[in-house]
């Protein structure tokens, strides 16, 4: 299998030279820095993502650096990825939907090619397995690059099996899970431990990218870095000064008081002042990269793009009174709160403190990074993300960039039910597999919390969009569940997740609002 592939990495790269990609000399090509924030809410930092809702930032929150660079580059206030952190990673990796990627989870045993016999027996419908790892076939980030001149690194979480090596990557660390970023024992629940200095990795990792950069610059090669953080993942780590930091805040004590704990006997995985500790740790990295980007005397010609893997529920947004959920669900669901990420890019050409509202998403960033480099996005083959240079420069979308379909995909259970999603426009449907009589429809602009179902209202729409949906998972071969002849309703409603899969999955009309959330959302 390895000298298959890389043979056929080899005649790749031939062809993306063949296709004359090359254009700028090298040390005129600019750097690339990713920051990849592991499960980060739309509303989890102290940047509203949308300037006219106060509930689309933590205002308890204290994240100078990110701040920093929304001031000086571009907020995306409609930005998409997938529901969960493994099949966003292999979306932003190979530029491809996770419908036709085919990575849609990160579980199975490798031994069942289509649908998941054994995990459900009882289940409504059979849901799908997953690819295991990205294909061979799929042309990666840095196997773009490396033609044009660039030295990828991929430093923190990888989390989709294989080695970074093998898909282009010089300096990586190997196939990471979320575990090296979990530093702290799981029984560890009571304190942080006075002696803790790497929390969630933030500052070693920080430590091998700022070394990266500096011996690229110095050798003048242009180079693409992916610095995909531990945080803000569960397994809550910080700096002990910085949570005191936050166990003092007036809000967080009424937090404390309000469950009958104290800043001394509070769980870790329930103490809002370790999270808030955790995010604040985190821009402290950022800022570090940053910094160091500005030193080396680079600045002028990097881009540097912060965004999330996949949507959050963060309840720490009730700390502060009178500010709710502004989205249903939360990971592993398609609706807005599994799929809305943060998303600000800084860059050559792109003017500071400028926003852009057209919707975007994590396979984009291949196409990009092409254009960026020099060369000609057109020539990537089975890719479904569309390069975002010439917006991030001024340029005004064009309406067929406006409404193009967006696809998530998600057939399987675990947390949730297998389900599906396209986002045009405005516009967006659901289809859950457990209910293909019960047709979803939300307009988006004046229902961001997806509370009304217009479907009924709005059929034409319905069916065109649906139509797209199918037509696109048959074109892209995407693994669809099916009925299971074996469905055992009492043993369905006696499983784990059955009252959330119920609470979250398919209605009619207006579904019932949670208690954190708002009643409408208008963007």
């Amino acid at each position: 299998m390895k000298i298959s592939r890389n043979i056929l990495q080899a005649c790749l790269f031939a062809l993306l030279a063949q296709a004359n990609l090359h254009a700028a000399p090298e040390d005129s090509k600019p750097n690339i820095v990713l920051f990849f924030i592991d499960d980060w809410a739309w509303n989890g930092s102290s940047v509203a993502m949308n300037d006219s809702m106060p509930n689309s930032r933590m205002p308890v929150l204290q994240m100078l650096n990110v701040e920093r660079l929304a001031r000086e580059g571009m907020k995306f206030t409609k930005a998409y990825a997938s529901p969960q952190c493994s099949p966003s990673r292999v979306c932003l990796q190979t530029g491809q939907s996770s419908p036709r990627n085919g990575f849609t989870v990160f579980m199975n045993d490798g031994k069942q090619d289509y649908y998941d016999e054994k995990g459900y027996p009882n289940f409504p419908v059979i849901p799908c397995v997953s690819d295991m790892t990205i294909d061979p076939g799929a042309v990666t980030i840095p196997e773009a690059l490396k033609p044009l001149g660039y030295v990828s690194a991929h430093i923190g979480k990888w989390h989709m099996r294989g080695n970074p090596g093998d898909e282009g990557y010089l300096l990586h660390d190997a196939d990471t899970s979320n575990k090296p970023g979990n530093t702290l024992p799981a029984g560890a629940n009571q304190r942080l431990p006075d002696d803790l200095t790497d929390p969630k990795l933030m500052f070693s990792v920080t430590e091998k990218a700022l070394g990266f950069m500096s011996e690229q610059a110095k050798a003048r090669k242009p180079f693409y870095l992916q610095i995909s953080h531990y945080a803000m993942h569960e397994g809550r780590e910080c700096l002990p000064a910085t949570r005191e930091k936050y166990v003092k805040h007036p809000l967080v004590q009424a937090y404390y008081k309000k469950i009958g704990k104290t800043a001394d006997t509070v769980r870790r995985k329930e103490d809002p002042a370790i999270w808030l500790g955790m995010a604040d740790d985190l821009d402290g990295r950022i800022g570090a990269v940053l910094d160091r980007i500005q030193e080396l005397g680079i600045g002028d010609n990097t881009y540097v793009i912060m965004v999330s893997d996949n949507g959050y529920r963060h309840k720490e947004l009730e700390l502060t009174k009178g500010l709710k959920q502004p989205h249903h669900a939360t990971k592993w669901w398609v609706w807005q709160g599994g799929i809305r990420v943060p998303m600000i890019v800084r860059g050559p050409g792109i003017k500071a403190g400028s926003v852009f509202n057209g919707n975007v998403v994590n396979y984009d960033f291949l196409p990009t990074f092409i254009d960026w480099a020099g060369g000609d996005p057109g020539q990537l083959k089975d890719i479904d993300g569309v390069s975002l240079a010439g917006y991030l420069k001024g340029k005004n979308p064009t309406e067929a960039f406006l409404k193009r379909n967006l696809y998530f995909h998600y057939p399987h259970y675990r947390a949730t039910m297998p389900h599906s999603a396209v986002v045009s426009g405005d516009l967006k449907l659901l289809h859950f597999y457990e209910r293909p009589d019960l047709p979803m429809l939300f307009d988006l602009a004046v229902d961001g919390g997806e509370v009304e179902n217009i479907a009924p209202k709005k059929p034409a729409e319905h069916k065109r969009l649906f139509g797209d949906m199918m037509g696109y998972f048959k074109q892209v071969k995407a693994r669809l569940p099916k009925a299971n002849p074996n469905y055992d309703p009492a043993k369905y409603k006696a499983s784990k997740e059955y009252e959330k899969r119920m609470t979250w999955g398919p209605f009619e009309g207006r579904r019932s609002l949670g208690e954190d959330e708002e009643p409408r959302t208008k963007e």
